[in-house]
């Protein structure tokens, strides 16, 4: 057997019992000996996998695989630029949390630096967000090295110490660089068949027992009955379902970002940002805030966060977890926290529960009456409310999570008036709402989404810009010998750069020069563009119009496009503020003894320096 050969077998062989069942394949030539190997473990129904052109989707369709189901995904490039390709899924992994095995061909090492074609140094080029890193040539160790050598990297991707004295790590990307020297094709005058592993193999995440942590006692939860809790995006998708039935037992107010399983719980407050901006909130500010996961999105929280850290708990959702962006007093193991004994809830605290009760209420019925059709809250709303029990909806970063956040009362939204109780995490009327907020950015989004829908679980749909659209428009490119994924991405097309609308450069005074490097029109033709990938599309209107689209569970790629004007993007979140302040004035505890609260300023959605 050639080298190459014996060494991507060996490769391979470590993935399927590290249990690896994904793997994405960007061609090339010096790929090919994993891309041969690769092909018979899907034709032998081992793993499947995907061939992709375009590395950078290819980097990002292997995260959506593995960013649901928690399963690493592996992903394999050519050597060269097409490495380089996968920066951006790896730095999206590595901020998100989410196991991403990185497989590059590369040339021998011989060939570095004296100007040999397509050969760069390669170790080291994802610096230090991997988790680990391992350089393998075939001229060196034995296939039962190098088995066990992937096996362990494929556990340091999932975040699990594999020897007594390793320091464990959160789970995010690792970097296999392997070496393959020519001959780089399989010997035909060899004998073909191939033994796979026994076992099909599983992560260690799986496997091992959970690390020992301190166990929390119940004075280190005894908090203030004015005390609330904030969700924001966690690696696991039922983590915010836990916090906030640990929240409901403890009887304490939720304000949510948008992701996880929704609806979260009955304590969750509908339109928390725009309830945290008003008058009511300020005159009875919270004395405690306990806060699980990152929180990205709004200014209103951000300010909530910021204003007193000693106040402030945070809940650490795994070892080393990357931290809060803002001070906190104290942080607590979130697991542990969670599995403590509740404490009885006073008088006092069901009397804070209530208040906030009743003024989400007002603030709910307030942005119902709002939302004309015509914005992004308001097409937001119609969408959460169409989706199918058990969709998964993937959101873009921008415009669209922050409609998402602004504009949907997520229980009122799945049929109920109050949210559907937490201890049932099967609820099945549930989404689940995705979105990578690692580093926020736009691109990859489309093909986070296909790999979403690919692992399965249950239809998928997306929500983006059109620039997020554009952006990442090469994962409509899926060839004809490829499953191609069931999924339904809405577009919101505002023709440009719509979130720098609600922000500085979108200011009045400014607009002279806002439209070309802030507003950065395309005038591209979605419709056209899916005509030449072959992809279904429809245009929408009208709510009834979304709704019957929507409804129709995906089968295969569709895109779903809503014109919106950019312009209204300021005057509807001004006028969503106005509206919470108007329904909540009534409920201030100071009613009627003096005029409210000053507003807040007109650019309050994201703060500045917050990802956007």
């Amino acid at each position: 057997m050639f080298p190459s050969t014996s060494l991507a077998r060996a490769v391979v062989d470590g993935l399927l019992r590290a249990g690896v069942r994904h793997a994405v394949l960007a061609p090339g030539s010096r790929s090919a000996p994993l891309a041969y190997e690769l092909q018979e473990a899907d034709r032998a129904g081992r793993l499947e996998l995907h061939v992709r052109v375009d590395e950078r989707a290819a980097g990002f369709l292997a995260l959506g695989l593995a960013k649901v189901a928690r399963v690493p995904a592996a992903v394999v490039t050519t050597s060269g630029t097409a490495v380089a390709n996968l920066h951006p899924a790896v730095l999206e992994a590595h901020h998100g949390l989410v196991p991403l095995v990185v497989l590059s061909a590369d040339r021998p090492p011989e060939l570095r630096g004296i100007g040999a074609n397509q050969t760069t140094v390669q170790p080291g080029m994802f610096g230090s967000v991997v988790r680990g890193e391992v350089e393998l040539d075939p001229d060196e160790g034995d296939p039962a090295c190098w088995t066990v050598t992937v096996q362990d990297l494929v556990a340091r991707a999932v975040g699990a110490a594999t020897t007594a004295a390793a320091v464990e790590a959160p789970p995010g990307p690792v970097h296999l660089d392997l070496t393959f020297r020519e001959p780089l094709v399989p010997d035909l005058a060899e004998s073909q068949e191939r033994t796979w592993p026994e076992t099909e193999g599983s992560t260690w995440a799986r496997d091992r027992p959970a690390p020992d942590r301190a166990a929390i006692t119940g004075p280190q939860l005894r908090l203030p009955d004015r005390t609330i809790v904030v969700i924001g995006d966690l690696p696991e998708p039922g983590q915010a379902r836990r916090v906030a039935r640990w929240a409901e037992e403890q009887g304490l107010p939720v304000v949510a970002e948008p992701f996880g399983e929704q609806p979260l719980g009955a304590t969750v407050v509908a339109h928390g940002p725009l309830l945290l901006d008003t008058g009511w909130f300020a005159a009875q500010p919270p004395e405690h805030v306990v806060v699980a996961g990152r929180v990205t999105l709004s200014r209103p929280v951000r300010r909530l966060l910021t204003a007193d850290p000693a106040r402030v708990t945070y809940l650490s959702a795994g070892p080393r977890w990357l931290g809060p962006s803002f001070d906190a007093g104290r942080t607590l193991d979130l697991d542990a926290v969670l599995e403590a004994p509740a404490l009885t809830a006073g008088s006092g605290r069901r009397d804070w529960l209530r208040g906030w009760r009743e003024a989400a209420a007002a603030v709910s019925r307030a942005v119902a009456a709002e939302c004309a059709w015509g914005s992004g809250p308001a097409l937001a709303r119609v969408l959460a409310s169409a989706l199918p029990g058990g969709a998964r909806l993937v959101v873009g970063s921008s415009n669209a999570v922050r409609d998402l956040d602004l504009g949907v009362d997520w229980a009122a939204a799945r049929g109920s008036a109050e949210a559907a109780p937490v201890a049932d995490p099967g609820h099945a009327d549930a989404v689940r709402v995705v979105a990578n907020r690692g580093l926020a950015g736009i691109d990859g989004i489309v093909s986070t989404a296909a790999g979403v829908a690919l692992a399965g679980g249950g239809a998928t749909y997306a929500l983006v810009g059109d620039l997020t659209f554009l952006h990442d428009v090469g994962a409509l490119l899926v060839g004809p010998l490829e499953r191609r994924p069931d999924l339904t991405v809405v577009v919101v097309n505002d023709d440009g750069g719509g979130i720098f609308a609600t922000l500085e450069p979108g200011e009045p005074e400014r607009a002279a020069d806002f439209e070309r490097v802030f507003g950065t029109p395309t005038g591209a033709r979605i419709e056209d563009l899916a005509r030449a990938y072959s992809v279904g599309y429809a245009r929408i209107t009208s709510p009834a119009e979304l709704v019957a689209a929507v409804e129709r569970v995906p089968e295969g790629l569709r895109i779903i496009e809503a014109i919106l004007g950019r312009g209204s993007h300021r005057p509807v979140r001004r006028a969503l503020r106005e509206a919470a302040e108007r329904a909540t004035a009534p409920l201030r505890p100071d009613a009627g003894s003096g005029p409210p609260a000053p507003g807040r300023p007109d650019r309050d959605y994201p703060e500045r320096g917050m990802r956007i």
